[in-house]
């Protein structure tokens, strides 16, 4: 495996695949890899010739007062763990690579169709440092094929529409939600989790399940719905941010009779801010 820090260097290796004729499919992460990631890495293998993973935890996308300082970072670890799987490059970034100048007054892209809603709204600003970074690295690798997590439903779809919006050629795969025995979804922050809480944790998959069944076995009240599981979370020891039935392809509201619908929370456990979602179809 390459393992690299700096874009010429970058460049130039993709320039040589590219001049042999390789396809090139991209796994973005910012490390502290579980197995959510490595099945990330894993696809990206059936979908290009060569895949380049990346590690870098982006200043741009922390609120104040956010864990941007306390994120687990395990390079040697998340190293390890990529060359088992062949990987074909690592880019590992530092910030100053990353954003050169200032980074208070960095060029910023704002997807406003999907960022200012949902998690957008309870992390003013997330989306655009996500984006912001995703379109960089986009432009550093140049892949054919993108691979995310479902489990990061909204920051899923606004990768694509970023990428639909600014005419890149890329191919935006998701992956299905990789769970813990219990149902928890595997997330880094799961660390943050003490073994009372974490016991408590896998409430938040249960829940969103329980909507989803409740809506397939006829109900239509989704503002009821969405109300009684909040009130459910709670009791469950979480403060949730949000519980929201949404359109699976736009976060739209849902018409009557939507056919593809997505169920998404996102809930405090203590230190830590868990997100999980449920696609369903209605009919």
């Amino acid at each position: 495996m390459i393992v690299l820090d700096g874009i010429s260097d970058l460049r130039t290796v993709v320039r040589e695949w590219r001049g042999d004729g390789c396809s090139i499919a991209f796994v973005p992460t910012m490390g502290n890899l579980h197995a959510g990631h490595l099945a990330l890495v894993e696809q990206a293998g059936s979908l290009g010739d060569r895949v380049v993973a990346s590690i870098f935890v982006n200043p741009l996308q922390f609120g104040p007062g956010e864990d941007f300082v306390t994120y687990p970072r395990t390079l040697d670890a998340d190293r390890a763990a990529l060359e088992k799987l062949e990987t074909d490059l690592l880019f590992i970034p530092d910030v100053q690579g990353m954003y050169p100048d200032a980074i208070d007054s960095t060029t910023r892209v704002d997807v406003p169709a999907l960022d200012n809603i949902l998690c957008g709204a309870h992390r003013p600003g997330f989306f655009t440092g996500v984006a912001t970074v995703v379109a960089k690295l986009f432009n550093m690798v140049q892949p054919d094929t993108a691979v995310f997590g479902e489990k990061d439903y909204q920051q899923l779809l606004v990768i694509r529409q970023m990428v639909k919006d600014l005419s890149w050629p890329i191919e935006v795969a998701g992956v299905p939600t990789v769970r813990e025995p219990d149902g928890l979804a595997m997330s880094s922050r799961n660390g943050y989790l003490t073994p009372r809480e974490r016991s408590k944790a896998p409430e938040l998959y249960r829940i969103l399940c329980d909507v989803a069944g409740k809506i397939q076995a006829g109900e239509s009240g989704y503002p009821a719905l969405e109300s009684k599981a909040m009130e459910s979370l709670s009791q469950a020891g979480f403060r949730p941010d949000y519980v929201s039935i949404r359109c699976a392809t736009t976060l739209a509201q849902p018409e009557p009779g939507e056919p593809d619908l997505v169920i998404l929370a996102a809930a405090w456990m203590g230190t830590a801010r868990l997100i999980d979602n449920v696609r369903i179809s209605a009919s």
